[in-house]
């Protein structure tokens, strides 16, 4: 690997570019599974678990009104249902369908793949850094885990699951 410059570009223009860049990869990768990037990022945080829909407007940074008109769009495509919540039957949550954690798995690895290459080229204890350093952004700025940790062989079995 080459070495790096500091100088040859800022931590505030290099979290932007990077940003565009993963950006880009997602949306892309939505396209191919047909999805938006908005209803992407939905399967992907049901991925793990039904979310309400206040938790689920927050994480997404919609108002309830647009979460609302996003999760018909997927229960229509039949990827997620609305189920009741344990112990109030009165609020309903969306979860996914067979159909949805497939399409979620299947976009979640794709991409997990894609992002984990941009780092290829990076030398183990280099890549070891850089996620030491992500790690350290995402805790100090108490960032939810919108997008599951899997090990890339781990989205198969994602995408396969009930």
């Amino acid at each position: 690997m080459e070495t790096c410059d500091p100088e040859t570009i800022g931590v505030a223009a290099g979290l932007v570019r990077v940003s565009f860049l993963v950006q880009g990869i997602y949306a892309r990768a939505a396209g191919r599974h047909g999805l938006t990037p908005a209803q992407a990022r939905l399967l992907c945080i049901l991925l793990d678990a039904p979310r309400g829909m206040a938790e689920l407007a927050g994480l997404l940074g919609v108002e309830k009104a647009g979460l609302t008109g996003l999760v018909d769009r997927v229960e229509h495509r039949g990827f997620v249902r609305r189920t009741a919540v344990p112990g109030d039957r009165r609020v309903l949550q969306p979860t996914l369908t067979p159909a949805g954690r497939r399409v979620a798995g299947a976009f979640h690895g794709e991409v997990t793949g894609e992002l984990t290459a941009l780092v290829a080229d990076m030398s183990p204890v280099d890549q070891e850094r850089f996620r030491c350093a992500l790690a350290r952004i995402v805790q100090v700025h108490d960032v939810p885990a919108v997008f599951a940790t899997v090990e890339p062989g781990d989205a198969a079995t994602r995408a396969g699951g009930a």
